[in-house]
């Protein structure tokens, strides 16, 4: 009950001079608000991107080969993975923990119809990658069995690639030219929303052998057709494991990896893929919030200041409590709650602000991410703002207290 009773004359002190108390408390406003607002957009990007790798499955396994370790070349993709590889791997006698099996060879190129033409990494495949890789269709369907042993002149296209030859997304029957070549569209892929990298949006699927033979100048290992990946699905999330044991297996005996050689192809799964980008994205956050927590110090410096100042002004009011009976503790706590309350309001208005920040975010129309701020992050704001306010109010709190009452008194 003692404490509460000085809080009445902190918000009175702070009333009195509400111009240098919103300047004070406006660096833990900055600083609170900084930091939630880059704590809610490291975690909703990161949700963002977990949330699209699960939604490919968590049974999914990708091969891809070994890099260059060493000469110009460093760096670099190794070619060891082959459409022989992909035929041994689909023998389910010897791998009875994969469900299917798909290569892909991509690459690039540029797609014309008409008088509009656009780059787009096309990748050759087979009727299987859809399923594989859970892809939807907008329009029309994946390619068939059929058209993947004949090497049809099919394509199927994202909804950007249709956009941008075609300046519309219905344009199941229409042609494109592949370096000269006519390749008619059989289907649309559904939206994924995802702009840049791994967007299926600005791709294109052809068939595995169309890619081979006339579409790409793909290279030979040991007699067969490279491919520049692999993916897998498992039979079930329980036997990932095992189905990425009986992979390497197979591709250690098929390239002739001794004992002590290491393998020269990687094995991936979606759950090794969620931990590594969920380890960056709060790598990054972290470093983030680190760079933002500055402006906190700098708020908490700014607290210090104007509490020392408060000291010298009231100079003569702490004489005279301290005359008429105040103990040290009394005075001590009188500065270090004020001190506390201008931290504190400062934090709820930068908690207040990183709020309307996250609802002004999910007002805007296709935005790539939301802004996800947890209590957690709001418990540890209203902490940080208190221990500001008490670590940097206790050297002025406690120079109030050695003030001796005879010496204040006399203070003018």
């Amino acid at each position: 009950m003692k404490l509460v009773r000085y809080f009445p004359v902190a918000a009175d002190s702070i009333a009195a001079n509400k111009m240098r108390a919103s300047l004070t408390m406006l660096g833990i406003i900055i600083g609170v608000a900084a930091v939630l607002s880059i704590l809610g957009i490291g975690r909703g990007a990161s949700a963002n991107i977990l949330g699209e790798v699960a939604s490919q499955g968590t049974t999914r396994l990708t091969i891809n080969p070994s890099t260059e370790s060493e000469g110009e070349r460093a760096g670099s993709p190794v070619q060891t993975l082959t459409m022989g590889d992909v035929k041994m791997l689909s023998d389910p006698a010897f791998h009875p923990d994969l469900l299917a099996v798909v290569p892909q060879y991509g690459s690039s190129i540029q797609l014309v119809a008409g008088s509009n033409n656009t780059q787009v990494r096309v990748t050759g495949t087979t009727a299987a990658y859809a399923d594989v890789l859970q892809l939807e269709m907008a329009e029309g369907r994946f390619l068939t069995e059929d058209e993947v042993t004949q090497m049809s002149n099919v394509i199927v296209i994202g909804t950007t690639v249709a956009t941008d030859l075609f300046e519309r997304t219905q344009v199941v029957g229409e042609s494109v030219r592949i370096n000269g070549e006519p390749f008619t569209v059989v289907g649309v892929l559904e939206e994924s929303g995802n702009a840049g990298f791994g967007s299926n949006d600005e791709s294109g699927f052809i068939t595995i052998g169309a890619a081979h033979g006339r579409v790409f100048n793909v290279p030979r290992y040991r007699g067969e057709y490279v491919v520049t990946s692999i993916a897998a699905d498992a039979v079930s999330e329980e036997r990932v494991d095992a189905a990425e044991l009986q992979i390497e297996q197979t591709l250690r005996l098929r390239h002739g990896l001794g004992a002590e050689d290491d393998n020269d192809f990687t094995i991936s799964t979606q759950a090794s893929l969620l931990d590594t980008i969920g380890a960056v994205t709060s790598t990054l956050t972290l470093l983030l919030s680190s760079i933002a927590a500055i402006s906190l110090l700098v708020g908490g410096i700014g607290i210090m200041n104007i509490m020392l100042v408060s000291v010298t002004e009231r100079t003569k009011e702490i004489g005279l409590r301290k005359a008429l009976g105040a103990h040290t503790s009394d005075v001590l706590l009188q500065f270090l709650i004020e001190s506390l309350v201008l931290t504190l309001l400062g934090g709820l208005i930068g908690i207040a602000i990183s709020y309307g920040l996250a609802l002004l975010v999910q007002k805007i129309p296709n935005f790539p991410i939301d802004l996800l701020i947890g209590a957690d992050a709001v418990i540890m704001a209203v902490g940080v703002s208190a221990g500001c306010g008490l670590i940097f109010g206790l050297y002025p709190a406690m120079r109030a207290t050695r003030l001796d009452p005879i010496e204040a008194l006399r203070y003018e």
